[in-house]
């Protein structure tokens, strides 16, 4: 068996966003155990109409290889009845990628995830929950990346939501 790798994801929903993130939340903590929750952020959808979005980010440790996970992901995205005719930029009722494996640097699949250092729904969380963490490919700190954002994006509101 491999050993433990700290891994980071991030969740967002717009489509009954409090029930699907609650239900992925549980389904990830059944499989992996403790995790680490950053709080929860409303956000405007961006690049389409729609409603606000409610994204978070999640920590855990595991010896799950990335494609295991990524498996695992997608199991949830289709229990949430994820509708991905829309395309990436639309409406969903869960959306979980995988942002870190570790320092692993891979192209397939994509890690470090991109949507670090290009949404603010991203990186504020991941900000708030692992701010000392080294980007594997910049090296800069989450924290640094965070405080040098461009803050024009759509503005992100904390809100209080139990996640159980």
């Amino acid at each position: 068996m491999n050993a433990p790798v700290s891994v980071y994801l991030s969740a967002g929903s717009n489509i009954e966003p409090a029930r699907h993130l609650r239900a992925a939340v549980a389904a990830l903590r059944e499989r992996y155990g403790a995790l680490r929750l950053s709080p929860v952020y409303r956000s405007a959808p961006v690049g389409f109409a729609g409603q606000d979005f409610l994204n978070l980010v999640v920590g855990f440790e595991t010896s799950e290889q990335p494609a295991e996970i990524m498996r695992f992901l997608e199991s949830l995205h289709r229990r949430a009845g994820r509708d991905r005719s829309g395309g990436r930029l639309s409406s969903h009722s869960l959306d979980l990628d995988l942002l870190l494996y570790g320092d692993l640097v891979s192209d397939e699949p994509p890690l470090p995830r991109d949507d670090i250092l290009e949404y603010a729904f991203v990186l504020a969380p991941l900000a708030d929950l692992a701010p000392n963490l080294e980007h594997p490919v910049s090296g800069r700190r989450i924290g640094e990346l965070w405080a040098a954002f461009d803050k024009a994006q759509p503005p992100l509101k904390r809100i209080d939501l139990d996640l159980g």
